[in-house]
């Protein structure tokens, strides 16, 4: 027992004194030393980058495609996903009561029919994936302020619940998603501060980061989303199938591993201290 409380009090009395050497060389805890590990351990997964907009159609089909695949891909924890933002109609308007049928009917020069038809058919094909599609009660919205939710929420690890959410409640429960308040019962719902990101929204602090975004996929030749990018050296343009995504997927990672083997390290054991106060 005596034992016990003297590597408690050890371990104790070295944290004190790494803290004040920390302190007293920089005024606080040594916070990019940390951020560098962090970042460490996240390089070692192959990067998949997604560029979308929260009002795309396909885009939606897209990420149930990609998850289907990724989840018979057995090398899946060692995947990084990163989303990106994409705006498919910049200079867009938001118009509450202007139906998407007749938006895409006017910016395509196509009869309301025609286009009618087109949003039935991708409603069927949503169906199949287990999403509900309600183009009667989607509202035409400019996405600048939900793609600075994403970003938000990137830096909080709940980007894919962002996108996730607001793909929801634009094309199935018809919410107005560059309304503000709408955007912030969406952000509370995924775990965020509904005051932090009200000031994130009203000072704008997320827009070049979407910026950034939308400049990169004009870098990489993104021409239309949903498009992915695995690894910087292979692209999937489009909803495609399952099966086509694994098949990337595992070609990509195959290169991957070469050029990033999983080494682990040969350990030889000997008396030592556990942050628990256990010395032996």
């Amino acid at each position: 027992m005596r034992l016990k409380q003297l590597s408690l009090i050890l371990l104790s009395s070295i944290h004190l004194i790494a803290c004040a050497q920390d302190k007293k060389t920089t005024g606080e805890a040594p916070k990019e030393e940390i951020k560098q590990v962090k970042n460490t351990k996240m390089e070692n997964k192959m990067k998949v980058e997604i560029w979308s907009d929260v009002v795309c159609p396909f885009c939606y089909i897209g990420k149930r495609k990609f998850e289907t695949a990724l989840a018979q891909f057995s090398d899946k924890n060692n995947i990084e996903v990163i989303w990106k933002s994409y705006q498919l109609m910049p200079d867009m308007v938001t118009n509450p009561d202007k139906k998407v049928y007749q938006l895409v009917s006017e910016k395509h020069g196509i009869p309301l029919e025609r286009s009618k038809a087109m949003h039935s058919q991708m409603t069927q094909t949503a169906k199949e994936l287990g999403l509900v599609y309600n183009f009667d009660k989607a509202i035409p919205a400019n996405t600048l302020k939900a793609h600075q939710l994403i970003q938000y929420a990137k830096t909080k690890g709940k980007q894919d619940q962002a996108e996730e959410t607001l793909f929801r409640s634009y094309l199935t429960e018809g919410k107005n998603i560059d309304d503000v308040p709408t955007l912030l019962e969406i952000g509370t719902k995924i775990g965020l501060d509904k005051m932090e990101l009200k000031m994130v929204l009203d000072k704008g602090t997320y827009i070049s980061e979407v910026q950034a975004d939308i400049y990169e996929a004009q870098q990489v030749g993104v021409r239309g989303v949903p498009f992915f990018v695995l690894d910087r050296k292979y692209a999937i343009s489009g909803a495609q199938e399952p099966k086509e995504i694994l098949a990337s997927l595992q070609k990509a990672f195959v290169e991957w591993r070469k050029e990033n083997p999983d080494s682990k390290l040969e350990i030889i054991h000997g008396a030592a201290c556990t942050p628990d106060g256990e010395c032996h």
